[in-house]
C-alpha cells in the first residue's frame, strides 16, 4: 500500500492491520506552517497527508488530526481539530461502525468543522473538534468491561493532546462511557452528574431544535407547531426528548423510524396513547426523508440529503438535530434551495449541547440566564433569532441558507480568544515538536 487511494480506500480494519505490521500505534497529520501542506507524522502514511490536501470538500485547513490504535482491543481512535481560535476544539464523541478509512476520516473532519461553525455562531469561545471511535460490530461493543479498556483508553489518549481537544458525550455513547473518559483526562465535559458533570444533553439539544422549528415557520409565514406533521429520521436520546416537546406543542401526529427494533418499541411504550407512528427499518431505508409532513427533522446519521434524496423530499421544512445533514454543503443547499424547501442549516439549531457543554466549567445556577437566553427571542444571538435572520438573509440575497451561515460563522470563527488568543494551536505545534507519536499514552 503505497499510494493514498490505496490506504484510504481499504476496509477499516486492513488499515489497522497495516498499522500493527509497521508498528504504528499513533500517529498525526497537520499542516506544516513553513511549506504549507499537509504532513505525516510517518513517512509511510504520507499518502494520506497528500489525500487529505488533494480533497476539496472536506478537509478545511484542520489544524491537527492525531490517532491512535487502542492497545487492549485494536480500535482506532481520533481526534479532529478543525480550528481553534476562539478557544480549544471542543465537540463530542462518537462510536461508529465505518467501513472503509475513507468513511471514517471524513466523518471526523466534517464534525470537526461543524462544531467550529456551531461554536461560533453560539457566541462560545471554544473552537471545533471532534473525536470518533471505530467499532467492529462483532467486538462485543457492549460488553460492559470492553467498553470501559474502550473508553479508559481514549481518556488517555486525550489526556496526551494537552488541552487542544475537549471530549463530551455523541451519538453511540453515554454517560458511562464518559466516566470512564473522564478517569484517565480532564478535557472532558457531559460528565455524569454524580461527578460534577451535566450528564445527558439531549433534552438542551432537542430544545434548541424546536426554536428552530419555530423560527422556519414564521420565516415560511405558518402557525405554529401545533396540528403539524413531523417526520423525524432516528428514535435516539435526542430525538425522544424531541418528540416529547412536540407533543407538548400539540403536534397533530409524529412519524418517526430507527433500525433498532428494541429502541422502537421502547419509545413506542413511552408515547402510549399519542399520535406516534412508530417503525423499524433497516440500515439503508431511507423512505423517512420522503414522507409527506409539515417538517423532516433529520435525528440520526449525516450525508442524507444528496441527489439520490433531495428530489423525492416533500417536507417544506428541515429542521434537525443530525450533524452534517448535507452529503455535499455546495451542491445540496442549492438544490433544497432550488427546490423552494426551507432548509435550517443543522450547526445553527443543535447547539445546545454544547452550550449544555460549555456552562459546565463555570458551575450551575437555577434557571440559568446564560443558557436560557440561547432560547429564548429577544437575543440577536439566540436559535431562534439566528435561524430567521440567516434565513431572512438568505432570501434577500437569493443564497441558499447554509452559504449564508457557513460565510457567518468563518468570520466569528477567526477572532481569537480574548484572553488566550490562539493557543490551540500553540499546543498543536508544541505537540509536533515534542513528537507525540513517540511517547505512549497507556491507560
Amino acid at each position: 500500500m503505497t499510494q493514498s487511494s490505496e490506504l484510504v480506500h481499504v476496509p477499516l480494519q486492513e488499515f489497522v492491520q497495516f498499522l500493527n505490521k509497521e508498528n504504528i500505534r499513533k500517529f498525526f497529520f497537520v499542516i506544516d506552517p513553513q511549506r504549507g501542506v499537509v504532513i505525516s507524522s510517518h513517512p509511510k502514511l504520507q499518502p494520506i497527508a497528500d489525500f487529505l490536501q488533494s480533497d476539496t470538500r472536506d478537509f478545511a485547513g484542520h489544524e491537527g488530526l492525531f490517532f491512535q490504535v487502542s492497545k487492549r482491543h485494536g480500535t482506532l481512535q481520533g481526534a479532529f481539530v478543525h480550528r481553534t481560535n476562539r478557544g480549544q476544539g471542543s465537540g463530542g464523541l462518537r462510536y461508529w461502525h465505518y467501513e472503509k478509512l475513507e468513511d471514517f476520516l471524513r466523518d471526523g473532519l466534517r464534525l470537526s468543522r461543524g462544531m467550529t461553525y456551531k461554536n461560533a455562531l453560539a457566541g462560545l469561545w471554544w473552537g471545533g473538534g471532534k473525536g470518533v471511535i471505530a467499532h467492529e460490530r462483532a467486538a462485543g461493543i457492549h460488553d460492559p468491561r470492553v467498553r470501559a479498556a474502550i473508553f479508559q483508553e481514549f481518556g488517555a489518549f486525550v489526556a496526551s493532546l494537552q488541552g487542544c481537544y475537549v471530549t463530551a458525550e455523541d451519538v453511540g455513547t453515554n454517560v458511562t462511557d464518559m466516566a470512564n473518559v473522564f478517569s484517565r483526562n480532564r478535557f472532558i465535559t457531559c460528565i455524569p452528574q454524580e461527578y460534577g458533570g451535566s450528564g445527558n444533553p439531549s433534552m438542551a439539544t432537542a430544545r434548541g431544535i424546536v426554536c428552530g422549528m419555530e423560527a422556519a415557520l414564521e420565516f415560511a409565514g405558518a402557525p405554529a407547531l401545533e396540528r403539524k406533521t413531523i417526520a423525524v429520521q432516528g428514535m435516539g436520546n435526542v430525538a425522544v426528548a424531541l418528540l416529547r416537546l412536540l407533543f407538548e406543542r400539540n403536534v397533530a401526529k409524529v412519524i418517526a423510524c430507527d433500525i433498532d427494533a428494541e429502541l422502537v418499541e421502547r419509545v413506542r411504550n413511552v408515547f402510549a396513547g399519542r399520535n406516534l407512528e412508530g417503525y423499524v427499518v433497516s440500515a439503508d431505508d431511507i423512505s423517512i426523508l420522503h414522507t409527506g409532513c409539515d417538517i423532516l427533522a433529520p435525528c440520526a446519521i449525516g450525508a442524507i440529503l444528496n441527489p439520490r434524496t433531495i428530489p423525492k423530499i416533500r417536507a417544506k421544512i428541515i429542521c434537525g438535530a443530525a450533524n452534517n445533514q448535507l452529503e455535499d454543503p455546495e451542491r445540496d443547499d442549492h438544490a433544497l434551495f432550488d427546490r423552494g424547501i426551507v432548509y435550517v442549516p443543522d450547526f445553527l439549531v443543535n447547539r445546545m449541547g454544547i452550550v449544555n457543554c460549555a456552562n459546565e466549567q463555570y458551575g450551575y445556577v437555577l434557571r440559568d440566564p446564560f443558557f436560557e437566553r440561547h432560547l429564548k427571542r429577544d437575543w440577536e444571538y439566540s436559535v431562534f433569532q439566528m435561524t430567521l435572520s440567516v434565513l431572512r438573509a438568505s432570501r434577500t440575497s437569493q443564497e441558499p441558507p447554509g452559504k449564508v451561515a457557513v460565510r457567518r460563522a468563518e468570520e466569528l470563527s477567526l477572532v481569537d480568544h480574548p484572553i488566550f488568543g490562539h493557543r490551540g494551536q500553540q499546543i498543536i505545534s508544541s505537540l509536533v515538536e515534542g513528537r507525540w507519536h513517540e511517547n505512549p499514552c497507556d491507560v
